[in-house]
């Protein structure tokens, strides 16, 4: 039988004394958990003893013995520690002695209180480092074999036999909170014997959380209820807020500031870990915010961005526009006041430096009107779709007119929200991004209805010509007989959509295009707000400064080999990847990637089905 038996390595500087910890009999491994002092009285140990099972649930007992080399008295204690055993009555009694020619070397003597047989070969010693083991949590991995090298003497362990031995450590976190300041009877040596760690910064945030906690809670129920009221939640109010892009995070952070503030403890560790990634995450985002917010108001760059977000409407229809005004005014004076209007109009779309969209749009309309890449298209249907399209664009136009004066002023308070976190001022962009494409949505939309409408009537005409016909009730394509008037109706309607096809076809191509690069820049967006929402930093942040703290399993490195003693192991802990941070410590978010696939979404785009940006969970698909 091999006893492993894990011993601190912070303990061989320790004075002579008892051997303090937990026999895990499963596993035939004992865990020396600290080393009580020479001089104490067993009756306050034993009473210790149980302060400690009781606070703990720990089955905490003396182990056995240790005899440092460079105790004073060790001839006349030995004797003394050994005689212990029937005093502290135990299974196995290891009776632990410091070499003389290295402190790292023991002797170690199992007295087995049956039979009281010896048995040195068949132990090893594994050294572990105290402080690292309590602060680790050791993960589930699939692992179900060692992999051994014996050329550097290094093998990896089964996760789960070594989680009773990490969970014996990290429930004694009271036994380590007793150092050599403390006035108590009896002395230990464990990893804070010589000083409790802490931090003044830390303790004053533990002091100070507390209340601010309890506003913050306050502050964020309150508004939570506001916008859970019934006038907000009337109907056109509930679709804007629920399609908006900036409502959604801020409701989403709002969630995620209730976990935050709430007081009550986490009871897991994995409810622990939620709320520190969520905690840091809001953190990162605010400091990212700030950064942003002090970007854009230095050099005027909220002008900058007012004039490239401002498209200019086109010159030429200006100019006519005035011209034809002029002609029906009477006067000099409303002649020039109207040219003047004119030339603010010029000036303003000069400062931009960027081509003017409303052109662009009505240069490819008109390219369209005619033969497109030398195509035979039907010439009533494009003047119509083409009139039709040129409307809109002067609507636009006449839109973006009436904003332009107020848009730098909106983004300058829209910039400030940039302090609510970097996410808030991505989702702002994205809605005004949608806001300023509207039309060019509007176009697809049209584009898009107009061609299902005529796919579908021909795949409708097209299974008359086969004798078949759908069935709404079953949902299948049934056998049909269709009379002569049936049959040349369906003819003549299938000849007229197959020709009409072609025009309709072309435009919905450029008009998908066109909202395909509003798609993909929103999209881009989005992705960029979900990594920022759903990215476990606070976990990252401990694999990168303490990788020990997220544990996969454990190695061992060969410490000592000396023939006739027991074998010295060192054990080293194994950290997650980054790759099974993210997948474990994920945090869930408001957006769902797309489950369709590249084949679903070309389905889509040839028979005309719209297609959008992003999908919510529980959304109706169109």
């Amino acid at each position: 039988m091999v006893i492993k038996v894990f011993f601190p390595s912070c303990c061989p500087e320790a004075e002579s004394g008892l051997l303090l910890g937990r026999w895990i009999p499963e596993q035939n491994a004992a865990v020396v958990l600290a080393i009580i002092h020479y001089p104490f009285i067993p009756g306050q140990v034993k009473q210790y003893l149980e302060q400690i099972k009781s606070v703990t649930t720990v089955n905490v007992s003396v182990l056995g013995s240790w005899s440092s080399h460079s105790s004073r008295t060790k001839d006349n204690i030995d004797q003394f520690l050994q005689d212990l055993s029937s005093i502290f009555p135990h299974d196995f009694w290891f009776q632990l002695t410091q070499e003389k020619e290295s402190r790292s070397v023991f002797k170690c003597h199992v007295v087995q209180q049956c039979d009281s047989k010896n048995d040195k070969e068949n132990v090893i010693l594994i050294h572990y480092d105290q402080r690292k083991v309590m602060l680790s949590k050791l993960h589930d991995v699939d692992s179900k074999s060692i992999g051994c090298n014996h050329n550097t003497g290094e093998a990896e362990a089964i996760t789960s036999d070594f989680a009773a031995i990490f969970d014996t450590v990290a429930k004694c976190e009271l036994l380590f909170m007793i150092d050599k300041y403390d006035e108590t009877p009896i002395k230990f040596t464990h990893w804070q014997s010589e000083g409790r760690e802490t931090s003044i910064i830390v303790e004053l945030a533990k002091q100070a959380s507390v209340p601010v906690c309890m506003v913050l809670l306050f502050l964020v129920t309150f508004v939570l209820n506001i916008c859970k009221s019934r006038v907000l939640n009337v109907w056109p109010l509930h679709i804007l807020w629920s399609r908006l892009t900036t409502c959604v995070q801020l409701a989403h952070r709002l969630d995620h500031l209730q976990t935050i503030a709430s007081s009550t403890k986490a009871q897991s560790h994995t409810e622990f870990m939620r709320k520190a990634n969520l905690f840091v995450s809001f953190l990162i985002d605010v400091g990212l915010g700030m950064l942003l917010i002090s970007w854009l108001y230095q050099q005027n760059r909220i002008g900058q961005l007012a004039d490239a977000l401002i498209p200019a409407a086109d010159r030429k229809i200006n100019e006519d526009s005035v011209e034809k005004s002029s002609r029906t005014l009477v006067g000099p004076f409303n002649r020039y006041c109207l040219i003047s209007w004119s030339e603010g109009l010029e000036h303003m779309g000069s400062r931009m430096g960027l081509k003017h969209i409303a052109k662009e749009l009505e240069i490819l309309l008109e390219w369209l009107m005619g033969a497109p890449a030398g195509l035979k298209m039907n010439k009533a249907l494009d003047e119509v779709l083409g009139h039709f399209f040129l409307y809109h664009i002067h609507l636009w136009i006449s839109y973006i007119h009436l904003m332009s004066p107020f848009i730098e002023m909106i983004l300058w308070y829209v910039g400030l929200s940039a302090c609510l976190g970097l996410t808030v001022a991505l989702s702002i962009g994205s809605d005004i991004i949608a806001l300023l494409t509207f039309h060019i949505y509007c176009f697809y939309v049209y584009g898009a209805r107009i061609y299902c409408l005529k796919i579908y009537g021909l795949s409708s005409l097209w299974r008359l010509f086969r004798g078949k016909k759908w069935n709404v009730l079953r949902q299948r394509v049934d056998s049909c007989s269709y009379d002569l008037d049936q049959l040349f109706i369906g003819t003549l309607l299938f000849t007229v959509l197959l020709f009409l096809l072609p025009t309709t076809a072309l435009y919905y191509l450029v008009f998908t295009l066109l909202r395909l690069v509003v798609v993909v820049i929103q999209g881009f967006i989005h992705l960029l707000v979900d990594l920022i929402n759903s990215l476990p930093l606070y976990a990252l942040g401990l694999r990168l400064c303490r990788p020990y703290v997220l544990a996969a399993g454990v190695k061992f490195d060969v410490f000592q080999k000396v023939a006739g003693k027991p074998l010295h192991l060192l054990m080293q802990i194994n950290p997650l990847t980054y790759g099974m941070i993210i997948k474990r410590y994920r945090l869930p978010t408001y957006s769902s990637y797309p489950k369709d696939s590249w084949a679903a979404l070309c389905k889509k785009l040839f028979i005309g089905r719209l297609i959008y940006p992003w999908k919510r969970r529980n959304e109706k698909q169109d």
